[in-house]
């Protein structure tokens, strides 16, 4: 499984009332710059990639603490995880119940997050084979630049997103919010050189 990490440009905190939300946003065709045993390599992953995974209702995603499959946030089978796709980004919401709040990780996720820790949001996907899917991916030489590759994904199975903190994607927001939104009690902004 690959695992590709956003970096928010902007993350805002609230806490009010007792579900805060988790709501993230990263953009299609947004280069990655991606290091592969001395080689640079750079990638992007095109609208629609994420097509097979929103349209099989069945199809489990979850949202975790650092790609660890034992430190869950939400999931879209028990319907706290909500995830939405257009031609500019994928978003999600991810509802977090007030009962979960005093699992550890769930606590330590959220206080990371509203300190500004945990910024990145990376997806774990898989690219199918061609002999399941024609042309799921392509790799092109970098205009201008013919010794570095861009490798344009184009088709994945998405099997989780995850929280956090070194992301390789320069372009995504992620913000924590409470379902009965109050005063902010804290934002961060981060500045991308």
């Amino acid at each position: 499984m690959e695992r590709r990490t956003f970096w928010p440009a902007d993350l805002e905190v609230r806490r009010a009332g007792k579900r805060p939300i988790v709501r993230g946003r990263f953009p299609f065709n947004s280069l990655a710059v991606i290091a592969d045993r001395g080689k640079v390599r750079k990638e992007r992953i095109a609208p629609g990639a994420f097509n097979w995974t929103l349209e099989n209702e069945d199809r489990e995603v979850s949202l975790l603490f650092g790609h660890d499959f034992d430190k869950p946030l939400a999931s879209r089978r028990n319907g706290s995880l909500n995830l939405q796709a257009d031609d500019e980004a994928l978003t999600f919401e991810a509802t977090i119940a007030p009962e979960l709040e005093d699992v550890t990780h769930v606590r330590d996720a959220l206080t990371m997050l509203g300190a500004g820790l945990v910024t990145g949001i990376s997806p774990g996907f898989r690219v199918p084979p061609a002999s399941t899917v024609g042309e799921a991916e392509r790799l092109d030489p970098e205009p201008g630049n013919e010794g570095v590759f861009i490798r344009t994904i184009l088709s994945l199975v998405l099997y989780e997103l995850s929280l956090v903190t070194r992301p390789a994607y320069d372009d995504a927001q992620a913000e924590l919010r409470a379902l009965q939104t109050a005063h902010p009690v804290c934002r961060h902004r981060v500045i991308l050189p």
